[in-house]
């Protein structure tokens, strides 16, 4: 590298932005995370131990990822490239293991290659990286957003360590923050800045656990207030709101919140919640998420967790998805919310869902048997018949011609008479059926 390329390198990092100045230098530097990043932890050992093997780091935007690969970088004994799954394509990764190649034979070093937002990888670029993973040409570090057991190659999954990052907490972000401010050398020790107590009290609030998030808001304040009569920048509350506009709640329609979310909605209307059912509903309407799919988890809840206790629970459901479908947004929240807190609000039963499971498992596992040869197509016969022809497997009694428009008969293949899949426990309109059909089969005469 010549002088210029030394000077344009300085040059970038004082006009970089704030977050990006402040990444940490050292695993000391490092706030937050301390599930993984704790003292005595074991990415941590691995770091501080040079025994580094392959990473996926995932975690939501903000908590630390390409962070902590620079801290890698800077405190292992390895060479350290980075690639952009955006930018790169098979070209530049073949460069780079090539380069890796050449180290570890000639000088026997290794070389860590840190892979941005690898789930952007396809299947092509993914299976030209496994070979010098599973070979240890290279050591893989991989950040995402998203969950990696559904957009990595479970190849490579089993060939690396996986560790889950969370969104930071409001002290871990005011932390950060506050190193910001006092740090004359890369932050704005030298602008004397602070923040008042309102602001001081939001800021990690208002982050959603999103660092970078919470110091460019901090620099864009600083760079907008006026010093006060001794000079210094104390950035209110308000001007932290100002630069935070447009925050709303972190929700990523294709990242791992998405499942969380439509995870948490699903439990609470399961769970007969409807405020939370209306906060997990509202934060999926707010972030962008496609109204149709809200629409079908609530009929797919309907069917499962409400099914027969009350049937009605569908009916509002689907039609909820048409009136979606019709009017759009912002007014097919309406339905929506009409059908979830219904949902929420109703009597529960599994006992279909479980039953057509248990019915499903059966036929799997081989055991069925022929159908009834009464009960096959053509073979009807709507006449009168005594009730031991029938349960020997005699004629087809049609039973709209009985008391109650029921005759007592064998449906089930021979093989499997007796079983029982729908188990009723008297949940809601279920009590109903229960006592209808109790009163039906136990009948005395025909």
């Amino acid at each position: 590298m010549d002088l210029f390329d030394l000077m344009l390198q300085e040059n970038r990092k004082e006009s970089a932005p704030l977050a990006e100045r402040m990444k940490p230098r050292s695993v000391e530097e490092f706030i937050g995370q301390s599930h993984i990043m704790g003292s005595g932890r074991l990415l941590r050992r691995l770091i501080e131990s040079d025994k580094l093997t392959s990473l996926i780091l995932h975690g939501p935007p903000g908590s630390g990822k390409t962070s902590l690969a620079r801290v890698i970088a800077n405190q292992t004994g390895a060479e350290f490239e980075s690639l952009n799954a955006v930018t790169s394509g098979v070209k530049d990764l073949r460069e780079v293991i090539g380069r890796a190649e050449d180290r570890l034979a000639m000088n026997g070093k290794r070389t860590i290659l840190f892979i941005d937002e690898i789930h952007r990888f396809n299947k092509t670029q993914q299976d030209a990286l496994l070979p010098s993973v599973e070979k240890g040409i290279v050591i893989m570090i991989g950040a995402t957003t998203e969950n990696p057991y559904y957009e990595v190659n479970s190849a490579l999954i089993s060939r690396s360590n996986v560790f889950r990052l969370n969104a930071l907490d409001a002290d871990d972000v005011l932390g950060i923050v506050d190193l910001a401010l006092d740090d004359v050398e890369r932050g704005l020790g030298v602008l004397n800045v602070s923040l008042d107590q309102d602001a001081r009290e939001a800021i990690g609030r208002l982050a959603s656990g999103d660092a970078r998030r919470a110091l460019n808001a901090v620099e864009l304040a600083a760079m907008t207030s006026e010093p006060d009569a001794d000079g210094e920048i104390v950035i209110s509350v308000e001007a932290l709101y100002e630069s935070m506009q447009h925050s709303g709640q972190l929700y990523d329609k294709t990242g791992d919140s998405h499942y969380d979310i439509i995870s948490a909605f699903i439990k609470s209307m399961r769970g007969s919640d409807p405020d939370a059912a209306l906060h997990y509903l509202a934060r999926m309407i707010v972030g962008g998420e496609d109204p149709i799919f809200i629409a079908r988890r609530i009929i797919i809840c309907a069917s499962e967790d409400v099914g027969n206790a009350d049937p009605q629970a569908l009916v509002v459901a689907a039609s909820a998805l048409k009136a979606v479908e019709t009017i759009g947004m912002p007014e097919g929240r309406i339905p929506l919310a009409q059908a979830a807190t219904y949902v929420a609000c109703a009597p529960k039963s599994n006992a279909a869902y479980l039953g057509i499971d248990r019915a499903i498992e059966d036929i799997r596992q081989g055991r069925s048997g022929a159908v009834p040869s009464y009960l096959k197509d053509g073979t009807a016969l709507k006449l009168e018949s005594r009730k031991s022809d029938v349960l020997g497997g005699g004629v087809y009694v049609y039973p709209h011609d009985h008391r109650q428009h029921y005759f007592k008969q064998v449906y089930l293949p021979a093989a499997l008479r007796g079983t029982r899949y729908y188990v009723l426990d008297g949940q809601g309109r279920e009590a109903e059926f229960e006592a209808w059909l109790d009163e039906i089969k136990n009948r005395e005469d025909e």
